[in-house]
């Protein structure tokens, strides 16, 4: 893998923060995997002291925030503590859903693993959805989490019966281009495989909102990355 150059990451900076559009298939920081990079290493290659103040799944994409000192770490972790940080995602799922300020609360229990689940023994989690577009067979969704539990919004979305698009853990299925086409447009070149339209669950980190050192608010974008933007794409064109 080609890893980025952190510099044009970058949607955000300031004396204290940096936030960055993190593209997909890149963990936040180390995990299990030998002989990868993370996130976090390729981010103290431009500053040293840079601590990540949250973190996103591995294939999830977006706005993704770092601190380069500890005050500034400390004043955004509580605020991701107190739950004052504001969190917009968008997933694309399965089936057609008309979401309005759809909540969401239903307590998750990570599994040995790295599976969660719903179980009231679990702890508290909390989010909302509204449906932004509606496609043949598909709805973009836009996500609000409360809390911050594992894999929440997956869980969520699954429990709606709209399980993300190529969410194999949580039931969604790939998606092909071939399923979208009628067959005779659609030709696929003898004995190559047909492969998903995008290769990782389809959910991107658009928003990230919280209070500057100085008491500022600030509320940050992060576009689509290319797989997530064509995938879209695709689907509004059938």
């Amino acid at each position: 893998m080609k890893y980025p150059v952190f510099k044009d990451l970058i949607i955000f900076e300031n004396e204290d923060f940096i936030v960055v559009n993190k593209p997909p298939f890149l963990s936040t920081l180390e995990d299990r995997t030998p002989n990868t990079t993370n996130l976090l290493k390729i981010a103290r290659q431009y500053s040293p002291d840079l601590q990540a103040c949250h973190r996103l799944d591995k294939d999830t994409s977006g706005c993704l925030a770092f601190a380069k000192n500890p005050e500034a770490y400390r004043h955004l972790s509580m605020q991701f503590e107190a739950r004052e940080v504001y969190k917009v995602y968008h997933a694309v799922a399965w089936g057609t859903h008309k979401f309005e300020e759809q909540l969401v609360n239903r307590s998750i229990s990570p599994s040995a693993k790295g599976v969660a689940r719903l179980s009231p023994e679990g702890k508290p989690a909390e989010t909302y959805f509204n449906t932004l577009e509606i496609f043949n067979r598909h709805t973009l969704v836009e996500c609000l989490p409360i809390t911050g539990r594992l894999h929440q919004i997956r869980v969520h979305l699954a429990y709606l019966k709209a399980p993300i698009v190529n969410d194999a853990l949580y039931g969604g299925e790939p998606l092909y281009l071939s399923s979208l086409k009628p067959k005779k447009h659609y030709n696929l070149k003898q004995q190559t495989e047909e492969l998903p339209l995008i290769k990782r669950f389809a959910l991107h980190s658009f928003n990230l909102g919280f209070v500057l050192m100085n008491g500022e608010p600030v509320k940050v974008e992060a576009p689509y990355p290319k797989d997530f933007a064509v995938l879209v794409k695709q689907l509004r064109a059938h």
